[in-house]
Formats: C-alpha cells, structure tokens, sequence
C-alpha cells in the first residue's frame, strides 16, 4: 500500500511539472511573446476594484521598448502638494532609474509630480547611456506635463545590459498625457509587468474620525525576489494628508514586514523600487504613528502592502505551492529571520515541497546553516497543525504520511520553534519547479 501511495505521489509530480511546463511555454514567433496562463496561486476574480484615489491620474500605452504588441509604458500624475516617500534597492549596481530617484525623494512637494514607468528594459548596467537616458525623460515629462524634473520619477523593469529607448517612451508622453483618468490604475497595473502571469492590486479604505481615507496600489514582480529588495516595482497612493517624514517612517518600517519578507528565488535585483505617494486630496489629516489616526492609518498601509508581497510571491516564476515560514523561540528577531530566510531560500527545501515530499530533515539543515543560534535538542517543527518533530527528534506521534497529505495543498505553513528565546519571524516563498528554469533560461530569447 505504501509503495502505491509512493507511484501516486511520483504521478502526481510529473502532472504538475508538465502543467507548469506548458504554463511557462510561449510561442516562436519573432519579436513577440505572449503571456503564460495565469499562476494557479493567482487571487481569485482577476484585478480587483481599486478605489480612485483624488489627485492621482493614470494612463497607459505601447511604445515597443521591447515587444511590438505589448502595454508597456505607464504614467502616474500627481497632483501639487503630494508628499512622496520611497524605499530602494541596496543592490551594489543599482540601475540608473533607482539612482535618479534616490536622489529626488526628499525633494519639496510644492508643484506636481509625475512617475514614469517602462518594462522590458531595466535600463541597469548601461554606463553613461542609462543616466543620459533617465534624464531625456524626465526633460521630456517636465515639458509635456509641466512639472519640474525634480518631480519626475522614473523606474524600468526588464533586460540587464541593454541600451533603453528611451526616445520610443518619450515619443508616446503627449498620448499618455491625453489618456490620463483617475480610474486608469488597471491598466497601469498591466503595463510595468515583465515575467508576471497577472497584474496585482490592492487597496484599503480607512476611517479616521469619521472620515474615509483611501489608499491603493499596484506591484510587478515574479522572479529575482528576495529582500532589500527584489525585482519589484510598487506603486502606492493614498489621499491621506501626512508630513513626508512620517509618509517616510511608515513606508520604512512596513517595508521589512511586507517586501522585505517574501523571497522567490533569493536573488535581489537592480531596480528594486517602492513608492508611496500621498496627495492630501481627502482633507484628513493622519498624523504619525503616536495618535490614534496615525496607527489607523498604518495598520491599513501595512495591510496592502502585505497584500501585494503575497501576490508576487503568488506569481513566483513556475510556483505552485504559497508558503509560509513561521519562526518562533529564536535567540532574537535577527536571529528569527535569518532561520526564516534559510529555510524559504533553500534549493532543497523548496524543491521537495514542489514534490509534495514532506522532507522535514531539510529544514533541519537550513536552520543550521542560516547563522542563527540553535540547539538540536530544542528545536521543534510543524507542517500546519502536525506537529513532525520536537525535542529534536521525530515527534513519536507523526506520521509520513499525514505529512504527505499536507503537502499536497497549495497554501502551507511551516513552523519552527528554536526553543532558545523569545525572537519571531514570518516571511512567505514558493516553491522551486522545473518552469522556474525554463521561464529564466529563455527569458531574453
């Protein structure tokens, strides 16, 4: 009976290799490519509802920076007095868009403000060219949309190394400028994804006194994730009026419980870019996180930018599997993470779960190779509510095969208890398929 459950279990991988094979499969036909089917870990319902957020207009169009065909360049206006923060990559060869805009983000939100976003081309890795090119548009954005080119903030997403055509974006800036409406933010979503398989949104409607603040967002990412931060793009706006220090201090903190939290494949990219844009249009005031309206406040930030987190980490190149990484009784928090991230970022932990093969003795490995502090003796693990091993040793009541089931479910939660303390970490991954080496060795094909 054992060996049957074994046979089944073997069938049922090479079901769901095959299905992500054909998911990751994309035509020969030059110069164009179409997306792959949608990730089985995709939110159901497709692009949620985002609510219009007062001071913000979007547009998109195709200016065939890599692609013929495709929506790939987005427009954000912002109203004047919008207060922007930001958070960025600390990749060592950080791209040319993220350098301009780490430059910007203190500046005065007097006027208006504009972001300008392309895929297909990261604009990283292109010597003079990448800033020659940053600052064409912006000079072109400043002229179309009459706002200072302090206040343009550009971010590419795409190809490494490779020159951007910048004058096929700035061609299409009198269009995108005549397209802008406030309910645009669907098609802006779509147009700064790269590997994606759907667009992601979000969005959280808060009451501060009585009064509704509104706050939205939209993210790409799907390979190259892993903290500070990944190949990800997010886009947030709220109406809340908030000083650009707090706006700041907020957007910091979340950051290292939201994106900062999820890996793919551990590998941080080049044009790693979160903005936070906050116009003021709602007339309420928030505050910082000492009063009440402020924690409101922060507590509905955190929760889309959580929200988004999750769904890149959905849309993981060739996943299958949405996982969770709780780790408690660390010496410390640092000390939490890292055992997290070991665990989430492990080769072998994350390939057994694409097989549904509840190899516990690899997390048992990845904790004592993270770095962190650990007693064999102390530690306990759970897939769920299974409790697998404790006292570092099998727990006398598991059994394979309860193990074996878990596995098998899309959603998963792996516990780990070190014993030794009181320090806590959560951070969320996928799985490792055999798409993820396909979607990545063709990827500039």
């Amino acid at each position: 009976m054992a060996g049957k459950k074994k046979t089944i279990r073997k069938l049922k991988r090479k079901l769901k290799a095959l299905k992500a094979r054909v998911q990751a499969a994309e035509p020969a036909a030059p110069g164009t490519k179409t997306a792959p089917a949608v990730s089985p870990l995709a939110p159901p319902g497709g692009f949620p509802d985002l609510p219009e957020i007062g001071g913000v207009r979007f547009a998109a169009a195709q200016a065939g920076v890599r692609y013929a065909g495709r929506t790939d360049v987005m427009l954000a206006e912002l109203a004047p007095g919008t207060e922007i923060a930001g958070v960025f990559t600390k990749s060592a060869t950080r791209a040319a868009p993220v350098l301009d805009c780490q430059d910007k983000i203190a500046g005065t939100s007097k006027s208006g403000a504009a972001i300008v976003v392309n895929s297909g081309n990261a604009n990283a890795f292109t010597g003079t060219h990448g800033m020659e090119a940053v600052k064409a548009l912006c000079v072109e954005a400043s002229k179309v949309l009459g706002v200072p080119q302090s206040r343009v903030f550009t971010s590419s997403t795409g190809v490494i190394g490779e020159k951007l055509p910048h004058d096929r974006i700035a061609a299409k800036l009198a269009e995108l400028k005549d397209a802008l409406s406030p309910d645009g933010i669907a098609g802006a979503a779509q147009a700064i994804m790269t590997t994606d398989t759907y667009p992601k949104g979000a969005s959280m409607v808060v009451d501060i006194d009585g009064q509704e603040v509104k706050i939205a967002g939209i993210a790409k990412g799907s390979g190259m994730i892993a903290p500070d931060m990944a190949t990800m793009l997010v886009y947030l706006f709220t109406d809340a009026q908030i000083a650009r220090e707090d706006l700041q201090r907020m957007l910091s903190k979340l950051t290292e419980t939201s994106f900062n939290a999820i890996t793919v494949d551990s590998d941080t990219s080049t044009s790693d870019t979160v903005l936070l844009a906050a116009t003021g249009a709602s007339g309420v005031t928030v505050g910082d996180g000492r009063t009440s309206a402020g924690q409101a406040f922060e507590a509905a930030l955190g929760d889309v930018m959580r929200n988004l987190a999750h769904q890149v980490v959905r849309d993981g190149e060739g996943a299958t599997k949405f996982v969770e990484v709780r780790v408690t009784g660390a010496a410390g928090p640092a000390d939490a993470k890292k055992a997290a991230m070991a665990i989430a970022n492990s080769p072998l932990v994350k390939t057994a779960i694409a097989g549904e093969d509840p190899n516990w003795g690899r997390i048992v490995m990845a904790v004592g190779k993270s770095g962190a502090a650990a007693d064999r003796d102390r530690l306990a693990i759970t897939f769920g509510d299974i409790q697998v091993a404790r006292d570092g040793w099998v727990d006398p009541g598991y059994r394979e095969e309860d193990g074996a089931a878990y596995m098998q479910r899309e959603d998963l939660v792996i516990g780990v208890d070190l014993g030794l303390g009181d320090g806590a970490a959560t951070v969320w991954t996928c799985d490792l398929t055999h798409a993820y080496i396909e979607i990545n060795a063709d990827y500039r094909s």
